[in-house]
C-alpha cells in the first residue's frame, strides 16, 4: 500500500458545479484503479491524498498533473502506508472557506511555507481525517 499528498492551485476559482463535474470524473477514474483518498477544496486550493498501490496511485496523479484546471501541483509526502485513511472512499470531498478549515484538527494553513516542512505530513492528515470526520463524507 502507498500513500501521496500533494497540493495544488486551482486554475481558477471553480463553481460547485466544476467541483461536482471534477470529483464524479476523480471518483470514476478511482474505483478503476482501486485508489481511495480525500480532496479538499478551498479558496482555490486543493490538497489531496491518495492511497493504493504504487503504480496505480503514480497513474491517478498524471492524470492529474495533465488537467489543466490545475497548476502548482507540489508533492508533498508519498510513500509506503500500512493500511488506507479512507479505505470506503473511491474520493472523499470537501470544499470551505478558510475560516472554516481553520476548526479542525491538524490545520495547516496552505499560503504558510511551513505547510510544506515533512514534519507537517501528519498534521496534514489528521486535518483531513479530522474533516472527513467531522463531515460524514461519501
Amino acid at each position: 500500500m502507498y500513500h501521496l499528498i500533494y497540493i495544488s492551485t486551482a486554475e481558477k476559482l471553480l463553481t460547485e458545479y466544476e467541483l461536482t463535474e471534477i470529483l464524479a470524473v476523480a471518483r470514476e477514474n478511482n474505483l478503476k484503479h482501486n485508489v481511495t483518498g480525500m480532496l479538499l477544496y478551498a479558496e482555490g486550493t486543493f490538497i489531496q491524498v491518495l492511497e493504493g498501490e504504487a503504480d496505480n496511485v503514480k497513474r491517478v496523479l498524471s492524470k492529474i498533473i495533465n488537467d489543466s484546471r490545475h497548476k502548482n501541483i507540489i508533492e508533498l509526502a508519498s510513500g509506503p502506508l500500512s493500511e488506507r485513511d479512507f479505505p470506503e472512499w473511491s474520493m472523499g470531498f470537501a470544499s470551505g472557506n478558510a475560516d472554516v478549515l481553520k476548526e479542525f484538527e491538524g490545520y495547516l494553513d496552505p499560503a504558510d511555507l511551513q505547510f510544506l516542512k515533512i514534519e507537517n505530513m501528519g498534521a496534514a492528515i489528521i486535518m483531513l481525517k479530522s474533516f472527513a470526520e467531522t463531515n460524514r463524507l461519501n
